[in-house]
């Protein structure tokens, strides 16, 4: 989550806090946001059985279990927030909730999208055929 900044001629700064690239390296924060507000309102889905499936699943160094200090998952209603001090992939996020969806056979009607650089959103597959659907039930 580092921004690119301009390249300035001058490679000392004055300023003690400018954000730039010399100096101290600034401790790695990262923080993703996984919302499962739409799965959740409609009862199809538990935060805290996804929660407790990360906790399970999310390998440091190669290790599950290994998370320490490093890596915390918080659940707010319906999201579900992992903080981390040390280097992690939102892609790997990604993987493990579709990993999660296709465990509790949710993969057909939910889609992992990004709706900002650290959020992922659970949403419904859009489907054009409503009309005809509903004239098939009838049977």
């Amino acid at each position: 989550t580092t921004k690119m900044a301009p390249v300035k001629a001058t490679k000392t700064s004055t300023k003690p806090s400018s954000g730039g690239k010399g100096g101290k390296k600034k401790k790695l924060v990262i923080r993703y946001v996984l919302d499962c507000t739409h799965p959740v309102e409609d009862g199809i889905m538990d935060v805290s059985s996804f929660e407790k499936f990360l906790n399970e699943r999310i390998k440091v160094a190669g290790k599950t279990n290994n998370m320490g200090n490093n890596i915390t998952l918080e659940r707010s209603k319906s999201k579900v927030i992992l903080n981390a001090d040390i280097p992690f992939s939102k892609r790997y996020l990604k993987y493990l909730t579709k990993k999660y969806l296709k465990k509790n056979n949710l993969r057909d009607w939910l889609r992992v999208v990004a709706a900002t650089k650290d959020t992922y959103e659970l949403r419904y597959f859009q489907i054009n055929n409503e009309d005809e659907e509903e004239d098939g039930d009838d049977e």
